[in-house]
């Protein structure tokens, strides 16, 4: 088996996020749950964009601002999804290149254009996204490079793509591909209503011996197992896949290997400004400590100094310098 080139590939969703302020009257109104992601057709999109306030506009896709993080600390990264031949697509494309992440995914034209998530942050930090998939809903096994993925040390594959079909047999393509070549798999959960839709599929990878990592928070845990009980969740999890993380917001996060449940408390933030990419950068600071060989609880405070950095300001791609902030407080 060579070695590894990259250290983490990630397969997600290619989505420009539009995030803009919003009171909790306005997401009544609009018949949003507070703090929930929902899927949205083109036309609710539109709809949507004109009756928000001013807003900015930042690349983002979970999966993606996860290999931004691991960008920003220093790893070597690529990114697997579908943009559209348009405007949305170009500024992704020229985005997540510039941070030094491969992207080689070819444009799709005469589909869908580009997703867009509406993202509605609330004085409290939470954010409530509503999501267009368009042409990432439509990527095919086609856009692989089989070499690329057996290139990375570990395969970083994003719940939510797998709702729609296209995508989802080419993730499970690169699942035999990445297996094929002795890399990690991590899988994230990304939201209950991907695990309503696919749990089944989801506990046959994990029963299956598929997963190496497997990322949650307590809400999809629970939804995962069945329970309302986080610590039955947990119980049920844990012992089928060889590394379960999972965040608990201002209580920190937990990991659990074989045997050892490691815990750490959330890295203290002056003031919540917005929730968005809080997981996805949790992930990407977890990835970081174990591709640099670290333990399980620097991995994991790794994540939570990501984390309560992206929490910190508008946007779910990191600002600061993430390196430095590792450094000073691991070394």
């Amino acid at each position: 088996m060579s070695a590894p080139t990259l250290d983490v590939l990630a397969i997600g969703n290619a989505i420009v996020d539009v995030i803009a302020r919003a009171d909790d009257a306005f997401l009544a109104a609009e018949g949003m749950a507070k703090g929930g992601m929902q899927l949205i057709d083109a036309a609710t999109a539109e709809g949507l964009y004109g009756r928000m306030g001013a807003g900015i506009e930042a690349s983002g896709g979970s999966a993606a601002n996860t290999v931004a993080g691991l960008a920003a600390l220093g790893h070597r990264c690529g990114f697997i999804g579908q943009v559209a031949d348009d405007q949305l697509g170009a500024v992704f494309g020229h985005d997540i290149r510039a941070l030094g992440v491969t992207f080689d995914v070819a444009p799709r034209g005469g589909t869908a254009p580009t997703a867009r998530c509406l993202i509605l942050v609330t004085e409290d930090g939470q954010r409530t996204m509503n999501t267009f998939l368009g042409a990432s809903q439509f990527l095919p096994e086609a856009a692989l490079d089989a070499d690329l993925i057996a290139s990375a040390a570990i395969l970083y594959l994003e719940g939510y793509l797998w709702d729609p079909e296209e995508p989802r047999a080419a993730m499970r393509k690169a699942i035999e591909v990445a297996r094929a070549a002795g890399r990690r798999i991590a899988f994230s959960l990304s939201d209950g209503f991907v695990i309503a839709r696919h749990g089944g599929d989801f506990h046959s990878l994990i029963g299956g011996g598929l997963i190496d990592i497997l990322f949650a928070n307590e809400a999809e845990i629970t939804a995962l197992a069945g329970t309302d009980d986080f610590e039955a969740a947990v119980a049920a999890v844990a012992p089928k896949v060889p590394l379960l993380v999972v965040t608990r917001g201002a209580d920190g996060a937990i990991a659990v290997q074989g045997a050892t449940r490691t815990e750490v408390g959330a890295e203290p933030v002056a003031k919540v400004v917005d929730t968005t990419g809080a997981g996805d950068l949790f992930a990407a600071g977890f990835l970081a400590g174990q591709a640099q060989g670290r333990d399980v609880r620097a991995s994991l405070r790794m994540g939570a100094i990501a984390a309560a950095e992206v929490i910190s300001h508008y946007g779910a791609r990191p600002e600061a310098d993430l390196k430095a902030l590792v450094a000073g407080a691991l070394g």
